[in-house]
């Protein structure tokens, strides 16, 4: 059952905000969809890349004399042949290391051949010599001053914008810091105070489709690379500035996504497959990872050690917190920065407090390099801050559901960076949320009932830009450069391009990205398409409309303001008989040639604020920011430990549903990613940094028999007055609160309280055990 709260004035709308059929779903279940690891191209090289053995070693020579000799081998490529450094933020990441390898699984050599069999056997007949170096895994170790130095010298590297602020001498290669008011008078002002430390694990992201990347070079020397890259712009930027190629001669062309919650942004397989193909003479060349070399050599989430203390009066207000955050970022700083910055700002909470104190630690060391994973770090700053305010109220004998709306954000609540809050619909969700899952009322015993809210930021600023094509016959071809990674933002995108013009949205087509034809956008991440391409693409229609409403006017003979557009007619709305379908106004425009109706949009947000280097204040820091309360019933097995998710309630504030299926979907889909790494996920590794389950077997997800009810509420209480008919964003919120909400409903059920993800049975009963 899916509920949709809403406000009492609503606006008539004929395609948003309807439950419309995914406009790529036949395609889909049909097999017939393209997706970027299908990609096959007649006389392709096979990319297969060796893998370093140690996790932390300096390379003494690598010879490929004898896998050049094998024949069917076309190219070998090493870092000194190709030494081309990348980073999002820190310019620290090379193609392929050419002095030092600074994890298990880092590439140091390629080969493309005829075969892939031949590759592999090429990567054999490498010889590679190492002198090992010592190593560290361990974020909080790390930080230790005679910790072995990932990356000596690292003040040195190239660094964008505000990620400026490295710890010289460490292995910290980023520092946020947040100051608010007074931390310490608050505490000495605070009746009680609370002190935790909570951790959250390493975890895959566990996309259907492995990571893979076709590249050719032509005779001019102009790169084209076909890749699900989440980013085709960014790629093209990372590519350029590694290469000191021109952005004009790399085209990043962005099929289908198979998945990617944050793990296909970055260079993954595409360094190698540009290196290979730099070398192959206008043959393309194929690099698909393996399921093992996506778990061991691709991205993964952000490890993290949170320390949360808090002040709090006699009257249950909150009148300090003070966080400090250690990030494993892995052996390069991939997008650890922004992880760090844009989760460690609001990770005291959705709280009105006074006075804040946080520090963020993006830490280097020789563990797989972790980037991006859908939250961008709320779920694990959420795992923390809401287990931490469910210890205060349960210790202090509150109810955590009132402990929470005492304490909660509304409209008019100053952020931790000063923000004064609009559009916000938290206190709604936590209510909903709490009725839906029975809260109050009487258990059975080993059962119980936890609550866990949340908010989150948006990367800003961003841009992104659309164009419309009206075609001929009064179809719409939609050129962005949103990717269609599965979150169904093809479908959200065509029902308010056909709203605007009104034309059914069977009319409506999506244009593959393209970075030669497609215009810019930042990325398809941190939930900001619905928002900033739903805004540019209402735009680009708006501009198209008015054209067609203009051309229209000359040819009926009446004003524009008489004239609506439905049905692909416009016409006089007090006289609907009179009037012309798209097809006819473009023919009286350009004649029985034909021709196009063009239309532009950009948008970018300019009241955006930066955040003050040492105090973490702005007033603006995000284009918006999103809500949600998760709530869940469990029952424990008190001689197993065995945690049975007897149900899950999401209530997400989006301020304008566009399509409540898909909006449900991704409920739906980051719950399930929530229970995983909850309940059971976790990368485990020896000491030497081997990952020891590199397979599904053996890494578990959760599967549908582990799924269960779930209800989603959709709150519309709050729409945003910058959104896209008032929408905000959804997809990375929905498995924030997931954690949280099940150990709090584990100590409502049995009274033990887990730390540390994942809450596995083992853990449970180990803590049942040590009960008094």
């Amino acid at each position: 059952m899916v509920t949709i709260t809403k406000p009492a004035e609503k606006i008539e709308l004929d395609v948003v905000g309807k439950p419309v059929p995914r406009v790529d779903a036949r395609e889909k279940v049909q097999g017939k969809t393209v997706f970027g690891y299908d990609l096959k191209f007649p006389h392709m090289l096979h990319g297969k890349v060796l893998r370093s053995q140690y996790a932390h070693a300096h390379i003494v020579s690598i010879d490929v004399s004898r896998a050049k000799a094998l024949p069917g081998v076309k190219a070998v490529v090493t870092g000194k042949d190709i030494p081309a450094i990348h980073g999002p933020q820190v310019r620290d990441q090379p193609f392929m290391p050419i002095d030092k390898v600074r994890y298990r699984g880092e590439g140091v050599a390629a080969v493309a051949a005829v075969t892939e069999e031949i590759a592999e056997a090429a990567l054999a007949l490498i010889d590679v010599e190492y002198e090992e170096l010592p190593s560290v895994f361990d974020a909080v170790e790390a930080m230790k001053p005679n910790a072995p130095q990932v990356h000596p010298g690292q003040e040195k590297y190239h660094r964008e914008g505000a990620v400026n602020t490295p710890i010289p001498g460490t292995n910290c290669c980023y520092h946020f810091k947040l100051r608010r008011g007074d931390v310490e008078a608050g505490f000495a002002q605070a009746d009680y105070v609370f002190e935790d430390t909570f951790t959250t694990q390493m975890v895959q992201h566990c996309a259907m489709e492995p990571h893979a990347s076709i590249a050719q070079v032509d005779g001019a020397g102009k790169v084209t690379i076909w890749t699900h890259n989440d980013s085709p712009y960014r790629c093209r930027q990372s590519l350029s500035e590694a290469l000191g190629m021109p952005m004009s001669k790399i085209r990043v062309i962005a099929p289908y996504q198979g998945g990617g919650f944050g793990g296909k942004g970055g260079l993954n397989t595409e360094s190698y497959a540009v290196a290979l193909a730099l070398r192959t003479k206008n043959i393309p060349v194929r690099v698909a990872f393996s399921r093992e070399e996506v778990f061991t050599s691709a991205l993964v989430r952000h490890p993290s050690v949170v320390h949360i203390k808090s002040g709090i009066k006699k009257d249950g207000s909150l009148v300090a917190r003070k966080v400090t955050i250690y990030w494993n970022t892995g052996a390069y700083a991939e997008k650890g920065p922004t992880v760090c910055r844009q989760a460690s700002y609001p990770s005291a909470g959705p709280y009105d407090i006074p006075n804040v104190w946080i520090d963020g630690y993006c830490v280097y060391t020789n563990s797989t390099i972790a980037g991006a994973f859908r939250g961008y770090g709320a779920p694990q700053v959420c795992w923390a801050y809401e287990s931490h305010t469910d210890i205060i109220s349960r210790k202090m004998e509150w109810d955590p559901l009132w402990f929470r709306l005492r304490n909660a954000f509304q409209k008019g609540s100053l952020s931790a960076t000063g923000e004064t809050l609009t559009s916000i619909a938290l206190k709604e969700t936590i209510q909903r949320a709490a009725e839906a899952v029975g809260w109050g009322r009487g258990r059975a015993p080993n059962r119980g009932r936890g609550i866990a809210c949340m908010h989150r930021n948006t990367n800003s600023p961003s841009s992104s830009n659309a164009f419309i094509k009206i075609n001929e016959d009064g179809t719409v071809d939609v050129l962005t450069s949103t990717l269609e990674i599965g979150q169904g933002a093809y479908t959200v995108l065509s029902q308010m391009v056909a709203e605007t013009l009104g034309v059914p949205i069977e009319n409506v087509v999506m244009v593959t990205p393209d970075s030669d034809i497609t215009p810019y956008d930042m990325s398809t991440t941190a939930s900001r398409s619905t928002f900033h391409m739903g805004n540019a693409v209402l735009q680009a229609a708006a501009d198209a409309k008015g054209q067609l409403l203009e051309l229209a006017s000359r040819a009926l003979k009446v004003p524009m303001a008489r004239l609506k557009m439905q049905d692909g007619r416009i016409f006089v709305s007090d006289e609907p008989d009179k009037g012309m379908t798209i097809p006819q106004v473009i023919v009286s425009r350009y004649g029985s040639r034909g021709g196009n109706i063009i239309g532009k949009g950009q948008y970018f947000p300019e009241d955006i604020t930066s955040l003050d280097r040492e105090t973490g204040q702005g007033a603006k820091p995000t284009s918006f920011w999103m809500y949600a309360t998760q709530a869940a019933e469990v029952e424990v097995d008190p001689e197993t430990g065995r945690v049975h998710v007897l149900k899950l309630v999401a209530a997400h504030d989006l301020g304008k549903t566009i399509n409540p299926v898909t909006s449900v979907q991704q409920i739906e889909g980051g719950i399930i990613t929530g229970l995983g790494s909850t309940l059971f996920e976790e990368l485990l590794f020896d000491g030497a940094g081997v990952t020891l389950n590199p397979d599904f077997a053996n890494y578990k997800i959760p599967t549908a028999m582990d799924v269960p009810p779930i209800q989603p509420i959709l709150v519309e209480d709050a729409p945003h007055p910058d959104g896209p008919f008032g929408a905000k964003g959804l997809g990375e919120p929905v498995l924030a609160p997931t954690a949280a909400a099940i150990a709090n409903a584990i100590f409502d059920a049995v009274g033990v309280r887990i730390k540390d993800l994942p809450i596995s049975a083992e853990k449970v009963r180990r803590a049942l055990k040590a009960a008094p």
